[in-house]
């Protein structure tokens, strides 16, 4: 939520890079930033438990943060030129969710995690408190950004991949694991965004659907839809 509101700081700072790529559309911006993204989820994927695989982490890191550049790019590009569409939102919100899950399952199937069960558990639950977001904009006609917004995680993302690329590169070895049943999991950065993006999708979900719950309530008081039974009692009147 909170990175979230540093739009406008980042739109301005982004002025200089916006000329340079205003000969491209918005929507092939938008598309710049899957290649990029599955690219660096990849790299943290098959990443090797040694200091050449501290590079790998690193590189992914980077080609994930072109990704973001892009995925804030599309937008701003689209005001600035004036090609703000519907098609335009529903792709960039597409590969948000395709990258969101993207990257968790590659970390969770990485050496560093090994358990794919927690990282498609972790991605369901990502992908439901953004659902819920996007629910409540179809519903009640505004989007709802509170709770672990994708922003936040995917800076923490970034953050845990450099960490874990630097531990390996200096070669820092952790053998603390969880607890039961996780006892298999070595604790260490990237195994922790895991579970904070599975701890944080099930927040999200809560603190959206609260907020939601009462937004549509105020609206069905304001603006109650029109009943089947109240069209046709006016059809048999007339």
């Amino acid at each position: 939520m909170a990175l979230e509101k540093m739009r406008r700081r980042w739109e301005a700072a982004l002025q200089p890079v916006l000329r340079s790529f205003h000969r491209f559309s918005p929507a092939t911006v938008t598309w710049l930033a899957l290649p990029f993204g599955v690219g660096g989820g990849l790299l943290a994927m098959y990443a090797p438990d040694n200091a050449s695989g501290g590079g790998w982490l690193l590189g992914g890191a980077l080609m994930i943060a072109l990704a973001m550049l892009f995925d804030g790019l599309d937008g701003s590009l689209a005001r600035a030129k004036g090609e703000v569409t519907r098609w335009g939102d529903y792709l960039d919100h597409t590969i948000d969710r395709l990258l969101d899950a993207t990257w968790v399952v590659c970390i969770s199937a990485s050496v560093f995690v090994g358990d794919l069960t927690l990282g498609l558990a972790a991605a369901f639950l990502t992908l439901l408190g953004s659902y819920m977001g996007t629910q409540a904009q179809a519903v009640a006609g505004a989007r709802n950004y509170r709770g672990f917004s994708r922003a936040d995680r995917t800076v923490l993302t970034l953050l845990s991949l450099v960490a874990m690329g630097v531990m390996l590169i200096a070669g820092v070895e952790v053998a603390t694991t969880y607890p039961s049943p996780y006892a298999h999991i070595t604790v260490n950065p990237l195994s922790l965004i895991v579970f904070i993006s599975a701890l944080g999708g099930i927040w999200t979900f809560l603190v959206r659907f609260l907020q939601a719950k009462g937004e549509i309530q105020a609206l069905d008081e304001r603006e109650p839809l029109p009943q089947p039974n109240q069209k046709a009692e006016s059809d048999a009147s007339s």
